[in-house]
């Protein structure tokens, strides 16, 4: 038995196999019964990027953060990641990063939705000093792309066995990399399904993939046949294909959509039991998220507007960096009243698979 199977197995808020067997219910309230694999029951389902929440200043709203933390819980959602979307990965400081770790690991004690954290660094010496420090909090999982440095699978290899030397909960490795605090992205290649296989026979904390190379649906279909001893796929890029993905095997979406978590927690239960309102979910939260593409542009955009109509932010407020800069801007975001208009039309359709009430904290 390797260090991590000995740490699972002594039961440090990790689940072992022998604890899955031991709780139908739990796995008969999830979606899908999925594959027999020695799996932590709780990876699974919408497992979705919290959006950094900033004052009017433009600095942390740690306030507003837990806030959120506490919106995924109201809602339902399975799981809550951060810091991992591009944006945070890019604007926040070290120092920040380490400081929303401890709020998020408080604002997370005694709730039902798993929190996991990410521990991505440029280097793995920055990756360690976070892993370290996530672990010291205890949450349920923690997510890394590869480091921003390496150049090959082997540098790819030693960054994540030196996680696995770390890590007591299961780790999702996220297939595609992003630079941080404004430097350049990761240009190796993407982590090979072998070597994903290799870690996962290896480690037993491995075996969790966000999966969003190309070709993602063959990477997917390949990963799912590699079960076990991978232990879970999960869907991403915004969740525009998460229904296709869950045919082809995928167990779960990590996309920062958090303002959709109730609705997909909605698409996730129906999937298996009632597809036809599993796809008119779906065709809803398309039909609104497509407006990224113009209102403005990008994965946080107007969805900040339903953030504080949802009663989750006080601002509209994010960080951008000019090109050629590295230094840090804030602006807030100002939608026109067409714009507007269209948020709330295609919003008002997507309401009916929403939790109803308004969210109180």
């Amino acid at each position: 038995m390797d260090q991590n199977a000995k740490r699972y197995s002594s039961g440090e808020g990790i689940w072992t196999r022998r604890q899955c067997l031991k709780a139908p219910v739990m796995l008969a309230s999830t979606a899908f019964a999925g594959p027999a694999t020695d799996a932590d029951p709780k990876i699974r389902g919408p497992f979705l990027i919290l959006s950094t929440p900033f004052t009017s200043s433009g600095e942390v709203d740690w306030e507003d953060l837990a806030r959120e933390a506490a919106f995924a819980d109201w809602c339902g959602c399975s799981g809550m990641i951060w810091a991992q979307s591009g944006d945070d990965m890019q604007l926040l400081t070290k120092e920040e990063r380490m400081r929303g770790m401890e709020v998020l690991a408080k604002a997370c004690k005694g709730r039902r939705t798993v929190l996991c954290l990410g521990v991505q660094g440029k280097d793995t010496a920055e990756m360690l000093e976070f892993a370290r420090h996530a672990e010291s909090l205890a949450p349920g999982a923690i997510i890394s792309r590869p480091a921003d440095t390496g150049k090959s699978l082997e540098d790819m290899r030693e960054y994540y066995r030196e996680l696995a030397k770390v890590a007591r909960r299961p780790v999702i490795i996220q297939t595609t990399g992003g630079g941080t605090y404004g430097g350049p992205s990761y240009k190796g290649p993407a982590p090979s399904i072998e070597l994903m296989v290799e870690l996962a026979r290896e480690f037993s904390c491995f075996g969790y993939v966000k999966e969003e190379h190309t070709p993602i649906a063959e990477r997917i279909q390949q990963l799912v046949k590699q079960q076990p001893p991978i232990r879970r796929v999960f869907a991403a890029m915004g969740g525009l294909n998460w229904l296709y993905e869950l045919r082809l095997g995928a167990e779960g979406l990590i996309t920062e959509r958090m303002v959709y978590a109730d609705a997909l927690m909605q698409l996730w239960n129906s999937y298996r039991g009632d597809r036809k309102r599993a796809r008119d979910i779906f065709e809803k939260f398309i039909s609104i998220t497509s407006l990224s593409r113009d209102i403005p542009p990008g994965l946080r955009g107007f969805q900040l507007y339903l953030f504080k109509k949802r009663g989750v932010f006080k601002t509209m407020v994010s960080r951008y960096r000019k090109p050629g800069e590295t230094r840090v801007y804030h602006q807030e975001l100002i939608l026109s009243p067409v714009q507007i208009e269209e948020v709330e039309f295609r919003f008002e359709a997507l309401k009916p698979y929403m939790r109803s009430g308004k969210f109180t904290g």
